[in-house]
């Protein structure tokens, strides 16, 4: 408990740094930045205190570890409800509960006049307090039927956060190619043509390689028909996806189609697969498990374990902010405008209200928001649904622990799945100007 109050601690430091201007000025050591960045930086940090106390929650030997402080387990509170998967929920709970409720204040924001606008940048102190009053709260709860209700409220969460995410990635695809395709015919200029062959290349290279190497480490002659499946099913769907992407038909209604994207969806695939297989708990086919019991593999918390937690934090942030944008909602609601800021970036060099120069942070929206405030929390609700159920083995949380993050059969189907809906969206992108041929996809 003393480290959770120690995060807790560091991140209301942190808040000085990261506030609202009228806080920026007590912290001179602090640069200067939007007030924009600053309030995402500021949730970023809150959402990262959410993953590491649902870790520390699921850390092997904590309950041990706080029966050894005298009378607390006996006296003070029942310790089954600090530990497991259940303590997860409540934190996540508590979590979820705050980014929601910023949702619903924050619907229509449309720039820094607003007068909820300041709740969205600034009263660091105040949500850190609300935060942490929810969160105690939370292990008040009555078990009954609190973590099945929770579980069902999670896995929706979880599931329409991945769907977002791949969307994400296949809009990323397509973006990549039509930059750089635009700006080799702006500028005329043949290096863009190269970069765009040579990262083609390197990543269909980087497929190939990886498909030959899970073939020889993943499966045996006498055995691991399953990963056979997973490795040759996504093979042959990469290659499905690559022939559709230059066929006449889909270059008539998409002429900046072409094989980069296939190959950044064939190469995130196989990406998945390699996840996927990677948490086999089945000793045999899985070559990265070093710890076994009874022919199986024993879940044990190790570097793997440690670089899949920071690589889910990683993606739960890069999928988060990436949604939130104003060009990411207006497609996501299928709105053709969105609001954006002006271009303008630059620092002011005088707080002209009260003439202090230096500005740590300044407010870059006061004639439009940079994002949309709403469904930013939106999506930091969905992210914490999405290590809810990521950290407690997504269907069958009896068996979570922080160790059994890199070893269990759902995070094996949940990526598969993810797999190949992310191949599926990038088809449905490809054929639907063919499907709905009066309907603009621009």
């Amino acid at each position: 408990m003393g480290a959770i109050c120690s995060i807790a601690g560091c991140a209301a430091s942190l808040a000085c740094c990261c506030g609202s201007a009228a806080c920026s000025l007590c912290c001179s050591s602090c640069p200067s930045c939007k007030n924009s960045t600053s309030a995402r930086i500021m949730y970023t940090i809150v959402l990262m205190v959410c993953l590491i106390i649902s870790c520390i929650v699921l850390a092997p030997g904590l309950q041990s570890a706080l029966e050894k402080i005298p009378g607390f387990c006996s006296h003070v509170t029942d310790c089954n409800k600090l530990v497991g998967y259940l303590a997860v929920y409540r934190v996540c709970f508590a979590f979820a509960l705050f980014f929601l409720l910023m949702c619903v204040l924050m619907i229509n924001v449309k720039n820094s006049r607003d007068g909820r606008a300041p709740i969205q940048n600034g009263f660091w102190a105040v949500k850190f307090l609300i935060v942490g009053g929810v969160l105690i709260g939370a292990f008040f709860i009555p078990r009954g039927s609190f973590s099945q209700v929770w579980m069902i409220f999670g896995l929706g969460g979880a599931f329409l956060f991945i769907i977002i995410q791949l969307i994400i990635m296949v809009d990323f695809a397509h973006s990549w190619n039509e930059s750089w395709v635009s700006k080799a015919e702006e500028t005329d200029n043949k290096i863009w043509f190269y970069a765009l062959l040579f990262f083609t290349v390197a990543m269909y290279c980087a497929t190939i390689t990886a498909t030959v190497l899970f073939y020889v480490f993943f499966t045996k002659p006498d055995g691991c028909e399953l990963n056979k499946f997973f490795i040759s099913f996504n093979l042959i769907a990469c290659i499905i996806i690559s022939i559709v992407a230059i066929l006449p038909k889909i270059q008539e209604v998409q002429p900046r189609s072409g094989l980069l994207q296939s190959a950044v969806i064939s190469l995130y695939t196989t990406y998945l697969t390699w996840s996927a297989m990677s948490n086999e708990p089945d000793a045999k086919c899985n070559p990265q498990g070093v710890t076994l019991e009874n022919g199986k593999l024993t879940p044990h918390a190790d570097f793997q374990t440690v670089i899949g937690i920071v690589v889910l934090f990683v993606m739960v942030i890069y999928s988060s902010v990436r949604n939130s944008s104003a060009s990411s909602v207006a497609q996501l609601s299928g709105k053709g405008e969105a609001t954006a800021i002006p271009e303008s970036t630059a620092a002011p060099e005088m707080d002209e209200e009260n003439g202090r120069p230096g500005q740590k942070v300044w407010d870059n929206e006061q004639e439009a928001v940079a994002y949309s405030y709403s469904f930013y929390h939106f999506m930091l609700a969905l992210a914490t649904f999405y290590i809810m159920m990521q950290l407690t083995n997504w269907y069958s949380p009896e068996s979570a622990s922080i160790a059994s993050l890199s070893s269990n059969w759902s995070s094996v189907w949940v990526k598969m799945a993810s797999s190949w809906v992310c191949m599926v969206l990038y088809i449905w992108t490809l054929v639907a100007p063919l499907v709905l041929p009066n309907r603009d996809f621009s």
